[in-house]
């Protein structure tokens, strides 16, 4: 591909505006100040960028001395995708969790707490909330990323996370349109298709994205979905039926379109980044989404070009981008007029937790009051430390597998020599019952209806021991067995703790809920 000469020309500064790239390490990197300075107007960060609050307060800081109105972007939804706290686990219940509870309020609070924490390290623009209604029970990567199963419920959630979230001066980025709940293939390694009547589309998937509208969410993220009754012909990231003449015109939203990562296989596997990115903005988004895998001053530079070369051969109007470019930067306006910029708040010199006090503890709270107990009534509360068999599944992309989750640190904090095993196949129930020896066994799950193998040995436990405790930290599908049974709904760093706290009676249960 030529490669266009780097200026301030309108053409190719626009072209840097639209993109919202990602880096490695945890200080900017030269070429990254650099397209800062040529009219990149955001980079996104990735839990390999962060290692504390005050690191994250220097980098943040150390960008916007390069350009002072930067969107810095995030995918931090709390729960099981965190990138704040990737190596620690969430102090934030996820979105599953907070429907489980059903308290918008909460969900509010919640929001509004994480998006003080992001200000105070100078994040302005959160991909997130997911309004994906999770309808499909066997999805992959949706799952307890998403409010619930029903529209109604997903809808209130998210306009109440939209709400608190930029009630703190950080932009919400409701996610994915049109909707990722029907899937059963992950659109990180294929290009899935929801092959859905336009009805059950407009009364389910359409619903919760309505409501985030109606609450202001300042930018919207596409799906790399294909959706037959909508576009038969192109995945929705590309498609100008779903962006424009739906997103657009038929539900009248005027924030930013960004795209999900064009990296991810379900567009660079089918049309590659360039075309892919080309195609996205001729169909009406406004800025491309790369750097989760791709991150490099070459990817810029190779979308940077394939933009200018789209408009100079007339494929993409010099007028769209423009105007995706523009709509990049009055949400920039409204990140740095929201947070106060001057006063301290939300420009990188803030550091620490960054949540008001009356706040701090919302997360654990939240989690508590998520738990769902099945056998509660006749358990007796461990005082000896058990054996917790974490029964482990493979991570999808968007969770991640740097992040710790589970019972076991916590328990082992409560019960001194609580001893943990990861298991990951079909002999996990024998290794289980050789390794954990007379002591009383945890075991942890994650999705066992997704896993036979998981289910499997969850039988052979409880066969040989029925004093088993389960906790189920993904979707509570599987019927509930075990002396007791702890559905958190989630997990997150507090998720596991609200369970430990049960198991070790250090806690009031009154907050959990007893299960059917």
């Amino acid at each position: 591909m030529t490669t266009f000469a780097s200026g301030t020309g309108t053409l190719t500064r626009d072209a840097l505006t639209v993109l919202q790239p990602g880096f490695t390490g945890t200080t900017a990197p030269d070429w990254l100040l650099r397209r800062l300075g040529e009219g990149l107007a955001s980079v996104g960060l990735f839990g390999r960028n962060i290692a504390s609050p005050d690191q994250l307060s220097a980098l943040t800081a150390q960008l916007r001395a390069e350009c002072d109105d930067v969107l810095v972007a995030i995918d931090e939804e709390g729960g099981d995708v965190t990138r704040l706290e990737v190596r620690t686990g969430s102090g934030f219940p996820g979105n599953h969790a907070l429907g489980a509870v059903d308290d918008v309020e909460l969900t509010r609070e919640v929001a509004r707490a994480l998006g003080h924490r992001l200000a105070a390290c100078g994040v302005n623009f959160n991909w997130a909330p997911s309004a994906d209604v999770n309808s499909n029970p066997d999805n992959p990567v949706i799952g307890v990323r998403s409010f619930g199963a029903t529209p109604g419920l997903v809808a209130r959630h998210t306009a109440a996370y939209v709400t608190g979230l930029q009630s703190a001066g950080v932009a919400a980025c409701t996610k994915h349109f049109p909707g990722h709940g029907d899937t059963a293939v992950d659109s990180h390694h294929a290009l899935p298709r929801i092959d859905a009547d336009a009805s059950v589309l407009y009364d389910r998937e359409l619903v919760p994205f309505r409501a985030a509208i109606a609450a202001g969410t300042r930018a919207v993220m596409t799906a790399h979905i294909v959706v037959p009754a909508l576009d038969p012909d192109r995945p929705a990231t590309l498609s100008r039926r779903i962006l424009t003449d739906l997103l657009r015109g038929e539900l009248g939203y005027e924030g930013l379109i960004v795209t999900d990562g064009m990296e991810m296989q379900a567009i660079a596997g089918t049309y590659g980044i360039e075309r892919g990115s080309v195609l996205a903005l001729a169909a009406g988004a406004d800025a491309i989404c790369v750097g989760g895998g791709l991150a490099d001053d070459e990817t810029v530079r190779r979308l940077r070009d394939a933009l200018v070369s789209a408009v100079r051969s007339g494929e993409l109007a010099e007028e769209r981008l423009a105007d995706a470019a523009d709509r990049v930067r009055s949400l920039a306006r409204w990140t740095a007029s929201a947070s106060g910029r001057g006063s301290g708040a939300g420009n990188g010199a803030v550091s620490g937790a960054g949540v008001p006090p009356a706040t701090a503890d919302v997360g654990l709270r939240a989690a508590r009051r998520a738990l769902r107990l099945t056998g509660a009534e006749d358990f007796a509360p461990l005082t000896e430390a058990p054996y917790v068999a974490a029964l482990t599944p493979v991570a999808n992309i968007a969770v991640g597998d740097e992040t710790p989750w589970g019972v076991a640190a916590e328990l082992a904090r409560l019960l001194p020599g609580t001893e943990t095993g990861t298991f990951t196949d079909e002999q996990a129930g024998p290794g289980v019952l050789a390794a954990a020896g007379p002591r009383r066994i945890v075991a942890v799950v994650r999705d066992e209806h997704r896993h036979p193998w998981m289910a499997a040995a969850l039988d052979t436990l409880l066969s040989s021991r029925p004093d088993t405790i389960v906790i189920e930290m993904g979707l509570p599908q599987a019927t509930p067995r075990g002396a007791l049974h702890i559905a958190t709904h989630g997990a997150a760093r507090v998720c596991g703790l609200a369970a430990a706290e049960i198991i070790a009676a250090e806690a009031d249960a009154g907050e959990a809920v007893a299960g059917v």
